[in-house]
């Protein structure tokens, strides 16, 4: 029961460890994910934690400038702008009134020129004909002045805006014909709105910037945590500081003290269990000798083989309790690494070949090498131990390495394949024991190492017809 409680202690630490950079990635931006939003968006909504940050800084000034666009331009601006146009249709009406009264065409000419002087206008009678009303899409205010000289003006046959953005042309009929009157365009309108809409895009840009940069400066401590997070679940302990807001600092030190807690539980399952193990070695160390001076009998040679099982157990059972706590990781050939495992197994007389390598070369990853080895060796010696041959490839994934061991023998069916990870599991149904079968830790020694290098080991079928055991190992 307490080797069962060993394994299974080792198999939930790693299992938390490996787990940490999840858990702190997901409770960063856990306020922004937790409302329901529609499937369509998902795609157009970023990601990270940043960006979304800075998605709800820019999203409501983008708000604020559409509701003074409509209140303040649309209303405000109409509204003077009407009231405006009132003003210089009242002076527009009583020159037409002039022009109507005079007794002659020379005198309504006389009229239109002196009063249009007067009131800082140009006035033509008669003019060719009537113009028609005209004015640019993107003049906000240019709707208000012709509905207001149409309103007030009943005589009025057109006005043009777009001729001349500076100058209002009018048209209006009279009893002696047409008469244009030219006016300047500020004496119908307050100013240009667009004024307002570039000073405001312009300072609200300003301002983006602004709060983006101050907003970079308070995520990069959680960036830092993640990196921190992200690193240790792979295995590896980097330097760490917490800073930033208090909030921040708090989820910092509680990763720390989380872990050193962890380290501290591995390191001191590690050195009790490699203790008691070591202790083992005295008694059967003596045993052996006794075995050693009796007789020759068929009894003595049965329990030399006890004495030996025991020895095989033992030093499996060591290798499984010790793991890689004791190792710091390193800048490693991975494909060296792999072909050494390769040759030593060849040196062995076992049939294992190196299939392929699809990796640059020269590649070089930070793991803990004697315990990568290790866990590539069990699983080439299972392969040969439970088939006639074994394969190994090299692969190079996304921020991954897969070392591929597969093999010709029965398999694991997939039912029982998460039952196979389990410490001192033998699947004798499926493998035969009758052929130097193990203490069943060659593939939990492998899935802890994977674990603990921020990867998992995958079970499946072989192309050879037997199991296929993939290492994925963080990059």
């Amino acid at each position: 029961m307490g080797v069962l409680s060993g394994g299974t202690a080792r198999s939930a630490l790693l299992d938390l460890r490996g787990s940490l950079v999840t858990r702190l990635s997901l409770g960063a931006a856990a306020g922004y994910g937790a409302g329901m939003k529609p499937a369509f968006l998902k795609p157009l909504l970023p990601r990270g934690l940043q960006g979304r940050a800075a998605l709800i800084l820019i999203v409501p000034v983008i708000a604020i400038q559409l509701v003074v666009s409509v209140v303040f331009i649309q209303r405000h601006f109409e509204g003077v702008t009407r009231q405006m146009t009132n003003n210089i249709a009242i002076e527009v009406a009583y020159l037409e009134r002039e022009v109507n009264d005079a007794p002659s065409m020379t005198e309504a000419e006389s009229r239109a020129v002196s009063l249009g002087d007067a009131l800082s206008m140009d006035v033509t009678l008669p003019t060719d004909g009537p113009i028609e009303d005209r004015k640019e899409f993107y003049d906000l205010s240019g709707r208000s002045v012709i509905s207001t000289l149409d309103s007030k003006l009943a005589r009025v046959q057109g006005v043009d805006l777009a001729s001349n953005s500076r100058e209002v042309r009018l048209s209006m009929a009279t009893d002696w014909g047409p008469m244009e009157v030219v006016f300047s365009r500020d004496r119908v309108s307050a100013s240009n709105p667009h004024q307002l809409l570039v000073l405001m895009l312009f300072t609200s840009l300003l301002m983006t910037l602004v709060s983006y940069l101050f907003l970079r400066n308070q995520l990069r401590p959680i960036t830092r945590l993640a990196a921190a997070a992200k690193e240790f679940g792979k295995g590896r302990t980097v330097p760490y500081r917490p800073r930033g807001a208090i909030e921040v600092r708090a989820a910092g030190r509680a990763f720390l003290d989380m872990r050193a807690r962890i380290e501290r539980q591995i390191e001191q399952r590690t050195l009790m269990l490699s203790g008691v193990s070591h202790d083992l070695r005295t008694p059967l160390t003596r045993l052996r000798l006794g075995l050693s001076m009796m007789e020759p009998e068929e009894e003595a040679a049965a329990l030399t083989r006890d004495v030996e099982d025991m020895e095989r157990l033992l030093e499996a059972f060591l290798s499984f309790a010790r793991g890689d706590a004791m190792e710091e990781p390193e800048e490693v050939d991975v494909a060296e690494l792999v072909q050494r495992v390769v040759e030593n197994a060849r040196r062995a007389g076992q049939d294992v070949t190196l299939a392929r390598i699809d990796a640059p070369e020269g590649l070089r990853v930070k793991l803990r090498p004697q315990a990568v080895g290790r866990a590539v060796e069990n699983l080439v010696v299972n392969g040969v131990r439970y088939g006639k041959r074994a394969e190994v490839s090299l692969l190079l994934g996304a921020g991954h390495v897969h070392i591929v061991v597969e093999d010709d023998g029965p398999g694991i069916p997939a039912a029982r394949r998460d039952e196979a990870l389990r410490p001192f599991t033998r699947l004798d149904s499926a493998r035969d024991p009758n052929r130097g079968g193990g203490v069943g830790l060659g593939l939990s020694i492998a899935a802890d190492t994977a674990r603990s290098h921020g990867g998992r080991l995958n079970l499946g079928e072989s192309h050879l017809g037997g199991l296929k055991a993939e290492l994925v190992l963080a990059r």
